[in-house]
């Protein structure tokens, strides 16, 4: 058997050492995050924003969440059900995706909940938050950054009894999230619900309703509209005169996505929700002016819980040193939520859902005279959503 030389075999050692030395070493590999989202047709913006938010804390660490290099596979859902559990399945089997981010509207979370989390993937909701997922439907595999539907109302109704309002009509488009924010004012309004007016998903027109709205001469006005749809429904509110008479508390009508387009027609209607732009904490002036500074605009409600939502993953990943294999430990890291909201006040319940304040805001010009809200009330603070105690996780 032939031997090597003890001095050649030292001299190829010495070679081999110093070459893997000197050489780069290996790149480490992105964690892929899926983010969902509308991001075509009419309800886009609220989609990019989302995006936006979520984009520009990723930017600001060096594509980084938790020391992690992060690959975000955007996808467009296009506000279809079936479309949506297509793309999640593919994120799950075909890219390995640990977990799932953005989720617009709330037929289209109730749609891809069960596929996701029963694949212990965890889904990242910066927007949806449909009230089965926050009771009897939970998950641990859910965490929402956003709010459950109906609290928003709620403090609607808290602001309508504290006005002393006796009468309010209410109207909303016909789906989940329509009837979570409808159940939500009559839960807690002390007052006369006068009529409650369902309308069609994609209504372009609400001459009628808002006739029957005339009419009938409430005190107010509680509406749900999202979207371009909220940008219809107050436009026709102005032009008919009702918002100088009948004051409209709106939610989704009226915020950061459809001011811009809105403009002087939605000054004085109130919005409801858990942040602002002029909420004052730092981390919130911070957020403001970096996106304000990027995006070239005032950031929405929908920007600012993507950004939370980044913030939540960055703290859970760090706690856990980027292993997402460890269900559990990621799980609770998450639930920490160790981290500065946008928000001030911010932590899970039982549900995963946040307990935070909630605002009520009116549409106002700021001293560069752009459209945007003003917190004019705190009617909750600390606030837990109504159906967690019928969620089963401690």
């Amino acid at each position: 058997m032939m031997r090597f030389p003890s001095v050649f075999l030292r001299a190829l050692l010495v070679t081999v050492a110093s070459a893997l030395m000197g050489a780069p070493a290996l790149a480490q590999s992105p964690l892929k995050i899926g983010f969902v989202a509308e991001l075509s047709g009419p309800q886009a913006a609220l989609g990019q924003d989302q995006y936006d938010g979520f984009m520009l804390y990723l930017e600001q660490h060096g594509g980084r969440l938790g020391n992690l290099p992060v690959q975000v596979l955007r996808e467009d859902t296009q506000l279809r059900p079936e479309v949506a559990v297509q793309i999640v399945q593919r994120l799950i089997e075909r890219d390995g995706v640990p977990i799932i981010t953005g989720v617009t509207f709330s037929n289209v979370m109730m749609a891809i909940h069960k596929p996701v989390t029963e694949r212990r993937v965890f889904l990242i909701s910066s927007l949806a938050g449909p009230s089965p997922i926050a009771g009897a439907q939970c998950s641990p595999y859910q965490f929402i950054t956003s709010f459950q539907l109906d609290v928003a109302a709620e403090a609607h109704a808290h602001y309508a009894n504290e006005k002393g309002f006796k009468r309010i009509f209410l109207l909303a488009p016909n789906y989940q999230a329509g009837k979570d924010f409808l159940a939500g004012f009559r839960r807690v309004f002390k007052g006369e619900v006068v009529d409650e007016v369902y309308t069609a998903m994609n209504a372009p027109d609400f001459s009628a309703e808002l006739t029957q709205v005339a009419a009938a001469r409430p005190d107010a006005v509680f509406a749900f509209y999202p979207g371009a749809l909220g940008i219809n429904f107050v436009r026709q509110y102005s032009q008919m005169g009702l918002l100088k008479t009948t004051p409209l508390l709106s939610q989704g009508a009226v915020d950061g996505s459809t001011l811009p387009a809105l403009g002087d027609a939605a000054l004085g209607a109130l919005n409801g929700a858990p942040w602002g732009p002029d909420l004052e904490n730092a981390a919130n002036r911070n957020f403001v002016q970096a996106f304000e500074e990027k995006y070239k605009r005032i950031p929405t409600l929908f920007a600012a819980q993507s950004y939370d939502a980044a913030q939540l993953l960055d703290s859970a990943l760090r706690r856990v040193k980027g292993n997402v294999e460890d269900k559990e430990a990621l799980r609770l890291a998450l639930k920490a939520a160790d981290f500065p909201s946008v928000r001030g006040n911010f932590r899970f319940g039982n549900n995963q859902f946040p307990i935070q304040d909630y605002f009520i805001q009116q549409v106002e010009k700021d001293a560069r005279g752009r459209v945007t809200l003003r917190t004019v009330a705190t009617p909750l603070k600390n606030h837990a959503d109504s159906y967690a105690a019928r969620c089963p996780m401690k």
